[in-house]
Parts: C-alpha cells; sequence; structure tokens
C-alpha cells in the first residue's frame, strides 16, 4: 500500500501524471492533479519521474 500525495503548491496541472499512471490514481481538478483512486498505486513512480515540479510524493506505508 502506498501513501500518494501532491503538494497543489508546486502542481502546474500539466497531466503528466494522469496520462503516465497505469492504474489511473490521478485525476485533474481545478486545475491541480488529484490522487483519487490512490489505493490503487503501484508504487512505480512513474508520476514522480514525469514530475518536473517536484509535487509528487510516494511512499510504501
Amino acid at each position: 500500500m502506498f501513501k500518494v500525495e501532491v503538494d497543489p503548491d508546486k502542481c502546474v496541472g500539466d497531466e503528466e501524471c494522469v496520462e503516465v499512471c497505469p492504474v489511473d490514481v490521478f485525476e485533474l481538478q481545478d486545475g491541480k492533479a488529484v490522487p483519487v483512486r490512490a489505493e490503487e498505486c503501484l508504487g512505480c513512480e512513474s508520476c514522480i519521474e514525469v514530475c518536473e515540479e517536484e509535487a509528487i510524493t510516494v511512499n510504501e506505508i
């Protein structure tokens, strides 16, 4: 199980994480990425790799 967080102050809403996530963890809401299905996270960290703003953290819990 993984805890997925997005820092809304850093997120620019470019949808890179939304597009790269293999299990659709993220949705864009009000111009920001939101981990709406964090329980589906596989821990692959693809979202972290594509986020140039370093707005996403994924931690195993």
